[in-house]
């Protein structure tokens, strides 16, 4: 009878109780929605915080003002490195961001960035789209109460600034770095120091001697963040990134409530967001890198036995991701299936077409 009176009082039938339960909210399709979105890089940054932006700029004009998105950089309101948790707690409602970055909470999440030496920008989409990987990817977020979208591509990534040329294996040895994913813990196994810094504490970490090296993004971002200001040697291209995924993930209860029209307008939002940030990058990377080199930077490839021992690294760390549990074994399975065949495709037609014309360009 108290337990009654409880519920009663509570309100939680709101005039219509079910065995105990009250009847779940149905949306209207003129409910209007004001969200938040947090990001771990700043608002207004090249490729990143802007297409961000521009995510919840095309949310607002797909949907007639239903579905508003107010976006936070990072410190807004919550630190960079925690929008994963703000979502998952209800903090915020959506995020915009990169998966390794809450490798903390599952390292099976790297998948879905980048892996070294696996799937480019388009592969990757390729494998999302048509080989699974979306799939396996809510599978993964479910245990965070998250839905997640893929949302953009940095495309392939530069290797990092050095003030120190990498020649050996040896020399990696004690370098204090800035390293995210898979392509850090490879270099920490190599003997590097290894911390993750987001975006706007590289250039001090760098200019302040606290670490030695950073990889951030490529030319674009590289240039505009200044790192040319304080490394001599700009190492291309990146074993670590051949192509980082960006996402947005939503609180899944909350993307629940939305009607299926407004569902359906965030997926369409971040599969355009898609194309146009990976266009994004591929366009001022291009130009960008022409200003890098006008600057006194050494341009510097990784040498083979570094690629070798930094590849035997990756795999090793991959390999024990995909140990720790079943879902995690599928993951590596079906990204390892469609990467192994890419490979050979890529081989014959992308990389024999580059260096073709890179050949017609250089001598003409």
């Amino acid at each position: 009878m108290e337990r009654r009176k409880f519920l009663k009082g509570a309100g939680l039938a709101a005039g219509a109780v079910a065995g105990g339960f009250a009847a779940p909210a149905i949306a209207k399709a003129d409910d209007t929605f004001n969200w938040r979105m947090v990001m771990p890089w700043p608002k207004g940054s090249p490729g990143l915080g802007a297409n961000g932006e521009k995510f919840a700029e095309r949310v607002k004009k797909m949907s007639g003002g239903r579905l508003n998105i107010k976006v936070y950089g990072p410190g807004e309101l919550v630190p960079a490195f925690e929008c994963m948790d703000a979502v998952e707690q209800g903090v915020a409602e959506m995020a915009h961001g990169t998966p390794y970055y809450w490798a903390g909470k599952d390292d099976a999440v790297n998948f879905f960035s980048t892996i070294p030496f696996g799937l480019t920008g388009w592969e990757l989409s390729g494998w999302m789209r048509f080989g699974g990987g979306q799939a396996l990817w809510e599978e993964l977020y479910s245990q965070f109460n998250v839905v997640p979208f893929l949302a953009g591509n940095t495309g392939l990534q530069a290797g990092g600034w050095f003030n120190k040329e990498i020649n050996t294996v040896d020399d990696i040895k004690g370098i204090k770095m800035r390293y995210a994913g898979i392509g850090g813990e490879a270099m920490r196994r190599l003997g590097a120091i290894v911390t993750m810094l987001p975006a706007a504490e590289i250039l001090p970490a760098l200019q302040s001697g606290a670490i030695d090296a950073a990889e951030w993004v490529g030319p674009w971002n590289d240039y505009a963040f200044g790192l040319t200001q304080v490394a001599k040697y700009y190492y291309t291209p990146a074993f670590a990134e051949p192509g980082t995924g960006i996402e947005v993930f939503i609180n899944k209860d909350k993307f629940n409530s939305l009607p299926e029209d407004l569902q359906e307008i965030v997926r369409v939002a971040a599969q355009a967001n898609t194309e146009q940030t990976l266009a994004d990058f591929t366009y001022n990377n291009i130009e960008s890198y022409q200003a890098v080199l006008k600057k006194n930077i050494e341009i510097r490839h990784f040498p083979d036995e570094v690629i070798k021992a930094l590849a035997k690294q990756s795999m090793d760390a991959v390999k024990e991701i995909a140990a720790k549990k079943e879902l995690n074994q599928r993951i590596y399975d079906s990204y390892m299936a469609f990467t192994k065949i890419a490979a050979p495709y890529g081989k014959a037609f992308e990389a024999t077409c580059l260096m073709q014309r890179a050949k017609v360009w250089e001598e003409s």
